[in-house]
């Protein structure tokens, strides 16, 4: 997986670069100080998996640079990532064509497991962010923590005892991004695998109905 990060502070840049390829060899990425840069980078072939644009480096010009790069490479996703986690601002991301949006607060780990998503497809933002069960946002079941609209979905298939080929062909999405979603329904509810996911969403009561 090819991605372009750009961000003007060069602790974080250099930091997430590094701790990203050491964590998933698979992941290259090619690293700008601004939009100018990250023009640069998106011009080249073959085009990146994944683009992530921080929100106020130089050259973002608000939402300019957001639109630039999408009309520049149409099919290839382009996430924000910023410190700034107002839901209003996420939204206009969103409304802009971001296909996810990145807190710096984010853990390492699931900041790959987000790229990895947003590669295949998904649009990511974290539930936290967009409590208004919203496109992309969370759902809470009223008895445990918050999914996304696709962990929702997914954790529903979990409950009838459907396998993750079965789930993939229900939702029309691939079986790989299906494990992701029930690696994430796993970690929210504190459970080391499926079983358990299952066992503990019944005894908490959570009902996730089919969408």
């Amino acid at each position: 997986m090819r991605v372009i990060l750009a961000d003007d502070h060069d602790l974080v840049r250099e930091s997430l670069k590094a701790y990203i390829e050491r964590l998933a060899p698979d992941i290259a990425i090619a690293a700008g100080r601004d939009m100018q840069e990250a023009l640069a980078l998106i011009e080249q072939n073959p085009p990146a998996d994944v683009i992530v644009l921080d929100l106020n480096m130089p050259g973002m010009n608000g939402l300019e640079g957001l639109r630039r790069a999408c009309a520049m490479r149409p099919q290839t996703p382009v996430v924000i990532m910023s410190g700034n986690n107002d839901p209003s601002v996420v939204r206009q991301t969103l409304s802009q064509g971001a296909k996810g949006f990145f807190p710096k607060t984010m853990n390492g780990r699931v900041l790959v497991n987000a790229l990895r998503l947003v590669v295949a497809g998904e649009t990511f933002i974290p539930s936290a962010l967009l409590g208004d069960g919203g496109e992309g946002g969370s759902r809470d079941s009223g008895n445990g923590p918050a999914f996304t609209r696709r962990e929702h979905e997914v954790l529903g298939h979990l409950l009838r005892g459907r396998s993750n080929k079965e789930i993939a062909l229900s939702l029309g999405i691939e079986e790989v991004t299906i494990k992701l979603h029930v690696r994430g329904v796993c970690r929210k509810l504190g459970a080391r695998n499926r079983t358990e996911a299952v066992a503990i969403a019944h005894q908490r009561g959570i009902n996730a109905p089919l969408a």
